[in-house]
């Protein structure tokens, strides 16, 4: 998500909040993410409170923990309620076999009778190593759609547009979407991933 800062006017933090929202809103699960290294932040008990209120299940995750010197803010991220954080670093990839094992917890809690999906047959290769498949197997296949050009043009507009959904997050201020984020889109029948990017500048212009 993009991220939360408390704000009452109506500017870009507030609308990061709304985004947020939508998507806890739609959440089975949510991750919520502190930094170790600063410990605790009254941003974060802010948070959790409204996390709370959104009766959603939690995983907590005590990122950027790479030593032992993260182990006091761990141990005071229990008064958040989320029951025991998992000391996790995304940039060095330590702690996803736990993540792994709590979100398992909550698959399964999901998915009481799921069984698991029978192999479909492996289609036939080309010379090239591309796959081989069929005319109908084509137009069943998810079209991938990006959405380019410079900043501030409209782009996540026009995903929100197509959805007929406040997906994205948008405002007159350049550069809102700092990253390509991809959503699934279903028209007429035929799956199509719509992709959002952050826009073009050339290289001139950029003085930060």
């Amino acid at each position: 998500t993009a991220g939360y800062e408390y704000s009452k006017e109506d500017n870009i933090e507030k609308r990061m909040w709304e985004q947020t929202k939508r998507a806890i809103e739609d959440a089975d699960v949510c991750l919520f993410l502190f930094d170790s290294r600063d410990g605790l932040q009254p941003y974060d008990e802010h948070f959790a409170q409204l996390l709370r209120q959104m009766h959603r299940p939690v995983i907590l995750l005590a990122n950027k923990c790479e030593g032992k010197l993260q182990e006091d803010s761990i141990g005071e991220a229990y008064k958040l309620g989320f029951g025991q954080p998992i000391p996790f670093s995304a940039e060095h990839g330590l702690g996803m076999q736990d993540l792994y094992e709590a979100l398992h917890e909550h698959y399964v809690k999901l998915n009481p009778k799921d069984k698991t999906a029978e192999k479909s047959e492996e289609n036939p290769t080309t010379d090239n190593g591309m796959e081989e498949i069929s005319e109908e197997a084509w137009k069943k296949r998810t079209i991938q759609l990006a959405i380019v050009g410079r900043p501030n043009v409209g782009k996540s507009t026009l995903v929100n547009a197509l959805l007929q959904d406040e997906r994205m997050l948008t405002g007159p201020e350049a550069g809102v979407t700092r990253d390509a984020i991809t959503t699934a889109w279903e028209y007429q029948g035929r799956k199509i991933n719509l992709v959002d990017t952050a826009g073009l500048r050339k290289q001139s212009r950029v003085s930060d």
